[in-house]
């Protein structure tokens, strides 16, 4: 190994006594190739355990906890019993080398946009009237169908234990549901859950990190992970959604709950591990991960995520993290961290040909939906991106 590089090669104990012999971590990345009920295909599987070597920490790709929460036209569901049989084998798969497997636990919202299509209405905080991605309106959710979410969450969580997961991560990141509760941009209520206080705003999110800990403490094995990922600033121009400072007030108060075993930052963008701090006050200007990891140091591990595709940045970004995670680099480069590890890391190259798919796994359901997830943060060099590009158009 380049001793450049050993630092990513330290061992990590998270708070559970679960070691890591690496700082890598699988990010979610959703393939688009199970079937059109969410269930878990034979593709699935062949992905997940070509990367089963990828990293100590896998996590899946959105899982919806609920039809209204889809965000994905082919994700996959954990919400009702039937899915558990393929979670079963994906979890299996995922874990073939050792690796920990983490089910990703979501619910979309007002972004759901398969429920607008398939259901012609979605949920979230407050009632709004939309265009895209058809004229469609958002009901706001009134207090019988918070619990019942939060109930679904608790029950998805469950499903989880029982097919082998090592852990779950609510992801409250990137404008999904727990994280329109939370921003004043879309919160308009004027109860329990409202905008006007910082305690209100926090409480669904609360409520769901309190179901899920229950099932965990009464129903997984020791050492069961539990995961949390947000987005710790929401800004447009010069109006807040909520800062930086307030993301840290309802982490400190989720932990107050239960432990979380890692805290994963993640937003839409590019090098978002570089992401500066927009809202006025005294963090303006600081790197965001920075702020976070000054904050949880030493109580909670952190995963800087975001445009980490090569060693050097992933280098970069544990400057202000214990981890690191990275999507884009596994999907063409599975055996990027063995590499790495060796001291080849000349020989890791993200570019693939068609000659490479068998051996990749990707299936060929995911061509379109990882080249505009891809082009938008530039996760892929571009002769990349314009190949999967030409095989989506094939299909």
């Amino acid at each position: 190994m380049n001793s450049k590089y050993a630092p990513l090669f330290e061992p990590l104990v998270l708070k559970n006594g679960i070691r890591l012999d690496n700082r890598f971590v699988l990010s979610p990345v959703i393939t688009n190739s199970s079937t059109r009920e969410g269930l878990v295909t034979e593709e699935d599987v062949l992905y997940h355990a070509r990367r089963a070597g990828s990293a100590p920490i896998q996590v899946t790709g959105a899982a919806y906890i609920e039809p209204y929460g889809q965000l994905f036209e082919y994700g996959f569901s954990v919400s009702d019993d039937r899915t558990i049989p393929g979670l079963t084998k994906l979890a299996d798969a995922m874990k073939q080398d050792g690796a920990k497997a983490v089910l990703q636990l979501t619910h979309a919202g007002r972004f759901s946009n398969q429920a607008i299509l398939d259901l012609g209405v979605v949920y979230g905080p407050s009632f709004m009237e939309l265009n895209v991605p058809v004229k469609h309106q958002v009901l706001a959710m009134t207090k019988r169908k918070i619990d019942m979410v939060i109930r679904d969450y608790a029950d998805a969580a469950r499903r989880a234990i029982k097919a082998g997961f090592d852990g779950v991560e609510v992801s409250a990141a990137q404008r999904l549901l727990i994280q329109t509760f939370f921003s004043k941009f879309s919160n308009e209520r004027d109860d329990e859950y409202g905008a006007a206080t910082l305690e209100n705003r926090s409480r669904f999110g609360l409520e769901v990190i309190q179901a899920v800990a229950d099932v965990i403490k009464q129903e997984a094995p020791e050492g069961f992970i539990f995961g949390f990922r947000g987005t710790p600033e929401e800004t447009r121009g010069q109006e807040v959604g909520y800062t930086v400072d307030e993301f840290l007030q309802f982490i400190d108060m989720a932990e107050e709950i239960t432990d979380i075993d890692y805290l994963a930052i993640a937003s839409w963008g590019r090098n978002i591990y570089k992401t500066k701090v927009r809202a006025e006050g005294p963090n303006q200007g600081e790197p965001v991960n920075k702020v976070v990891y000054d904050h949880v140091r030493g109580r909670i591990p952190m995963m800087a995520t975001g445009g980490i595709n090569d060693p050097d940045k992933a280098l970069e970004a544990l400057e202000h993290a214990d981890m690191v995670g990275a999507s884009s680099p596994f999907i063409t480069e599975p055996d990027f961290v063995p590499k790495l590890r060796a001291g080849r890391e000349d020989e890791i190259d993200l570019q693939f040909t068609v000659d490479e798919i068998d051996d990749l796994k990707i299936p060929e359901a995911a061509f379109k939906d990882i080249v505009r997830m891809m082009d938008y943060g530039e996760g892929l060099p571009k002769d990349t991106r314009d190949e999967l590009r030409r095989l989506a158009e094939e299909e």
